[in-house]
């Protein structure tokens, strides 16, 4: 399990190793606290949706799971993209409830963003990955919870460096998007690093 903890955040980061999630993450990395708020509620979402979704996936659609109610060829697999979809909006919906009841502030910076985790790929790339890697659910719950904490760590350490550039002296071509996606590079090639490290 630290294997695959490890792996989820380091070696297969979903922002830095599969490119998901990646318009929010460099629409919403301007400030570190923002960052470090979205961060949270990514991980809170993943470590959610992740093994809810695996819940739902081995217990009500893979083949063979309605053996129990006398359907032994009942194979509903075909909809688990509607199904890790609707457990998905549901999850943001409360959160973003939650939000706005105790932390105002934060949903305010995170303004239209905090609805748009529903639709975010890492989010749904994540339940994705687990049904295509047939995680168990104890598994679920581990990759959820690295690979929220993995785009959480990127998104927080990408805020932190694009702050320390409004402060350099740069050719101005350099200014706005085009370090947002140099900085993005470079810190993937740091990432993909970790692939070489054996756990």
């Amino acid at each position: 399990m630290t294997d695959l903890l490890v792996a989820s955040i380091f070696q297969e980061n979903l922002v830095l190793a599969y490119f998901l999630g990646i318009c929010t993450f460099l629409a919403v990395s301007e400030r570190v606290d923002t960052a470090v708020g979205l961060g949270i509620a990514i991980i809170a979402v993943q470590s959610i949706t992740v093994p809810v979704n695996a819940l739902i996936l081995n217990g009500a659609l893979v083949d063979g799971a309605w053996r129990w109610a006398g359907l032994p060829d009942v194979d509903l697999s075909h909809l688990r993209l509607i199904a890790f979809i609707g457990v998905i909006a549901a999850i943001v919906q409360i959160l973003e409830m939650t939000l706005e009841r105790f932390f105002p502030r934060l949903a305010t910076a995170l303004g239209s963003f905090l609805p748009l985790i529903t639709v975010n790929c890492a989010i749904l790339g994540g339940s994705l990955f687990m049904a295509e890697r047939q995680y168990s659910i104890p598994e679920a719950a581990v990759y959820g919870f690295g690979s929220g904490l993995g785009w959480a760590l990127a998104i927080i350490a990408f805020a932190a460096i694009r702050e320390r550039l409004r402060y350099s002296d740069m050719p101005r071509a350099m200014h706005g998007l085009a370090s947002a996606f140099l900085v993005t590079g470079l810190m993937s090639l740091g990432f993909a690093a970790f692939a070489r490290v054996p756990l």
